[in-house]
């Protein structure tokens, strides 16, 4: 049987792996160092183990801490890693960052949940507020297999499929794709765009408009623009007025060579950030 250890079994990301891994086909050992997490770790009925028991004959590790620690803990259990075996890392900054072993003999897998899509056929209220994914939403996964054999891609996409349950769509991709996915695509651009969605709603409520008024009138905007943006409403066009709007603000709003953030040094950069 295959064996799995999951580090930072009991942490953040660590607890939902656990759990979902329950009743799948692997030996699973659990390693947790805070007495928190293994805490947690006792609401699913799990034990957390020595690490070197745990890391003995393992044939994956999944590397469940902060992107921060992956470069040190990853580094510092190597030696107790036996050759073939495959890390899992959940994020691709470390792995981009070259944070993880210079081990040859080892295979380097990275999984990242793409969260559940906003426009969705979920039904079961729990499923539609499960904004993460992981618990009761469908979503969609992106997996690359970062080093080794090509034959290891079949062992880390069932393993992320199984941790991030129930996924629909898994797309196969490289490190590289990851990287621009997030931080650049989703963080460095769209989370900064709708942090300035929400300071704008904070500006409307500061010169009069009621605050629900606003909340209610952004939030259903929204579905309607990026319904048409991302081609869910087809033949669906904004306005001319809207197209005008849209012209005069992006040149007021942003600097020309805003995608000068997805260049490698810029994309580097952001990274190191990330992993310091």
């Amino acid at each position: 049987m295959t064996a799995v250890t999951i580090m930072g079994a009991g942490g953040k990301m660590g607890y939902r792996v656990s759990s979902n891994l329950r009743g799948s086909p692997y030996e699973l050992r659990h390693v947790e160092v805070s007495e928190p997490g293994r805490k947690r770790l006792t609401e699913l009925g799990i034990t957390s183990m020595n690490e070197d028991q745990a890391l003995s004959g393992a044939d994956v590790i999944i590397l469940a801490i902060p992107d921060n620690l992956i470069g040190r803990v990853s580094r510092a259990i190597s030696p107790n890693v036996k050759a073939g075996a495959m890390m899992i890392a959940l994020d691709a900054a470390a792995p981009f960052a070259g944070e993880l072993p210079d081990r040859k003999d080892l295979a380097y897998f990275v999984a990242h949940p793409c969260h559940p899509p906003i426009f969705n056929d979920e039904t079961d209220l729990e499923a539609k507020r499960d904004y993460f994914g992981g618990l009761k939403a469908k979503q969609h996964i992106v997996c690359s297999l970062m080093q080794g054999p090509d034959s290891a891609y079949a062992l880390g996409e069932d393993i992320a499929r199984r941790m991030y349950a129930p996924v629909m769509r898994s797309h196969r991709v490289t490190v590289e794709h990851m990287a621009l996915l997030e931080p650049v695509l989703s963080e460095t651009v769209g989370a900064t765009c709708i942090q300035i969605i929400r300071d704008a709603l904070d500006e409307a409520v500061l010169r009069g408009v009621p605050a629900q008024a606003a909340k209610d009138f952004i939030e259903g905007h929204l579905t309607i623009e990026i319904a048409i943006l991302f081609g869910h409403l087809p033949g669906a066009q904004f306005s001319d007025g809207a197209k005008k709007a849209i012209e005069r603000a992006k040149i007021s709003m942003f600097q020309p060579d805003w995608r000068k953030v997805f260049e490698p040094a810029a994309v580097a950069e952001s990274i190191q950030q990330i992993t310091r």
